[in-house]
């Protein structure tokens, strides 16, 4: 038995939050039909990772439906994993930075109308954190979405102006005082949700919708799933591989 998937959703009072997330899980199961994925939630929805965990049996691997290194991933699932002693669990790594992510964000700039070119600039649009190590993997994936859009400008902004700056609205006028009138919003979330409206609200030009279920997403989910199982192995193969016999001493002759 393959250990269960477990995608860990952050989760949102938007309606339109939990159809997406479920539609994303129905792709990775396509991709992989044997595969026993599952959700769980961070909040506020149902259901919650805890209860997820207490129904799961034998392994599971937990993969962040979250776009970098954080609170959550950094703390919060490890705290949940720690408490299903009942499973042999591991938590994969968060879905950002990666070129799978840029792919999908390009396709749904793409959908919205704003097809790269000169004079174009986009603003990645983030929930923020105040762990810095989650602001330096948006800053990446800033720089590659921009590889993927020719060198055009691209800045990572912020929906919580209390958790990283500078916000969606700083941005654009940003960028519009450096001479830039295309500007679209790229939503860097994987649902719907209060951030991410709140993003798209600022825009002055074309907003991508968040990456939702769009099929690159579904790949990395299962790609970030192998990783995980892929280090485990990798980690229990060092600790049976004895290690290399010492050499004898050769004692000091007068």
């Amino acid at each position: 038995m393959q250990p269960t998937l477990v995608a860990v959703a952050h989760g949102s009072r938007d309606p339109r939050a939990l159809p997406a997330v479920l539609t994303l899980l129905d792709r990775i199961r396509e991709l992989r039909p044997r595969l026993d994925v599952r959700l769980g939630h961070i909040e506020p929805n149902r259901p919650l990772l805890g209860e997820t965990l207490r129904g799961a049996t034998g392994a599971a691997v937990l993969v962040p439906l979250l776009l970098g290194r954080g609170h959550h991933v950094k703390r919060g699932l490890p705290a949940a994993a720690a408490r299903a002693a009942h499973l042999d669990t591991r938590v994969a790594a968060p879905l950002g930075p990666h070129p799978l992510l840029v792919e999908a964000l390009y396709e749904r700039l793409l959908e919205a109308g704003r097809a790269p070119g000169a004079g174009t600039a986009v603003v990645l649009a983030a929930a923020g954190s105040r762990d810095p190590d989650s602001a330096a993997d948006t800053r990446r994936t800033a720089a590659l979405l921009s590889e993927r859009l020719g060198g055009a400008a691209v800045v990572p902004a912020y929906a919580s102006s209390s958790a990283a700056a500078p916000t969606v609205p700083d941005a654009v006028r940003a960028l519009t005082a450096r001479g830039h009138h295309r500007i679209a919003v790229a939503s860097y979330f994987t649902a719907p949700g209060r951030f991410a409206t709140q993003c798209a609200a600022a825009a002055p030009g074309p907003a991508a919708a968040p990456l939702g279920d769009h099929p690159a997403l579904a790949r990395l989910v299962l790609q970030r799933y192998d990783e995980a199982l892929a280090r485990q192995a990798l980690a229990l193969t060092r600790e049976l591989t004895p290690l290399p016999p010492a050499a004898p001493l050769k004692l000091a002759t007068a």
